[in-house]
């Protein structure tokens, strides 16, 4: 079974969301597990819950400090805890745009409107202002600007004709407690998910030029060239051959180059059954924080190594602008 993510959950009240995401946690075939709740406010109700069941807690408040220096002791905190990600529940203090740049892609948030509209206050105001038929609430990854971070799920409430701000904020609470808990654990097991990393590893290869996909002894490939005659240069392995595995196979200088990232670091490389002796790598991809752009670089280095040399001339002519 795969290690669950760690998770810091940050709060300032009654952490009804955190609580979803506690108990949830709890079930069989959970991905993730609280580590730490943190909150700016020592009187936050959801502190008391966290100390009931066990979770570590971690109080700040941010009267008297910068944001910066508050965020600072937040952060702390959270490595101290050794958490993978932070996931906001009511967490009613924006956070600088160094501590959220630190984290981007590890910081989830959820928000009472179908995003992108509605972002800021007052969500459930406006959408019966509007007119609209339905509210909600959208999970999403924290960046720098107000609530336009990639959304990860929603979930749609009607409005009821006689609906007020205060009814629908009800409703859209209770929805919220059932999205949340699988947004946060779809999005923190993608690492495990051969579908994620297939689409992503897909993407960055058909992006090189004249590149298209073919299946080769069970495995998805990638080849440059024409249908007819083309060559592969990348294939991905979904645990092929007895191995444990999720790993895009590329090709090395040979055999020297391959079984020296083998040995100096084992935990991103290994030797595939049937490609390795031709001197193939396999990056693997189902491991914490797969460095995307270092899979980018090895398509396109293997690419070129098969490429014809029309092709990787326009391409040098490209990266030069």
């Amino acid at each position: 079974m795969a290690e669950k993510a760690k998770i810091a959950v940050f709060i300032s009240g009654t952490g009804t969301n955190m609580a979803a995401l506690l108990y949830a946690s709890r079930l069989p075939g959970s991905t993730f597990e609280i580590v730490l709740v943190a909150s700016n406010k020592g009187d936050a109700g959801g502190l008391k819950l966290a100390e009931l069941e066990g979770i570590s807690t971690f109080v700040h408040s941010h009267k008297g400090h910068s944001r910066e220096s508050h965020d600072a002791a937040m952060e702390d905190a959270v490595h101290k805890a050794d958490a993978d990600y932070i996931v906001l529940a009511g967490y009613m203090r924006i956070l600088s745009d160094e501590f959220v740049t630190r984290w981007l892609g590890r910081l989830i948030n959820i928000h009472p409107s179908l995003l992108p509209k509605y972002k800021g206050l007052d969500t459930h105001a406006r959408a019966i202002e509007a007119g609209d038929s339905h509210g909600g609430a959208s999970v999403h990854l924290v960046v720098p600007e107000l609530d336009a971070g990639e959304v990860l799920a929603q979930v749609k409430v009607r409005i009821a004709p006689d609906e007020t701000s205060d009814t629908l904020a009800e409703k859209v609470k209770l929805a919220e407690h059932q999205l949340y808990p699988r947004a946060v654990s779809d999005y923190v097991s993608r690492g495990n998910d051969p579908a994620y990393l297939f689409g992503r590893v897909r993407a960055l290869a058909l992006a090189l030029p004249e590149t298209h996909e073919r299946e080769s002894h069970g495995s998805p490939g990638f080849r440059v060239g024409s249908e007819k005659s083309g060559k592969y240069f990348a294939y991905f392995s979904d645990r092929h051959h007895g191995s444990e595995h999720i790993a895009l196979l590329v090709k090395t200088s040979g055999m020297d180059e391959l079984m020296d990232l083998v040995e100096a670091q084992p935990e991103a490389y290994y030797k595939p059954a049937f490609y390795g002796a031709s001197g193939w790598v396999g990056v693997i991809l189902n491991r914490s924080e797969v460095d995307w752009e270092s899979v980018s670089e090895w398509l396109t280095r293997s690419w070129r190594s098969v490429a014809p040399a029309r092709l990787t001339k326009l391409q040098d002519a490209a990266d030069m602008f």
